[in-house]
């Protein structure tokens, strides 16, 4: 189960990388510490806002977590004045 979580949050994390254009300065464990730390930020704000949680893998969930990670990469690119 481990092995699926630190997969998933580097797939995750590389996804929201993508996005938000840090591809080119992350590595893959960066991808996957964002993955998982932006998973966690996702299934938070979507509880907040009462859109659901994160329990078991599926395709809203992969949403949730990519939400999540890209609010948090969008966060770190904020606070080193890269936008």
């Amino acid at each position: 189960m481990l092995l699926l979580w630190i997969v998933f949050g580097g797939f995750t994390g590389w996804i929201a990388s993508m996005i938000t254009k840090n591809n080119a300065r992350m590595g893959i464990f960066a991808n996957i510490v964002v993955g998982l730390v932006g998973t966690l930020l996702g299934v938070w704000i979507a509880s907040m806002i009462g859109i659901g949680s994160f329990r078991t893998f599926s395709f809203g969930g992969f949403l949730i977590a990519l939400f999540g990670s890209v609010v948090l990469l969008t966060i770190i690119n904020l606070i080193r004045g890269r936008i």
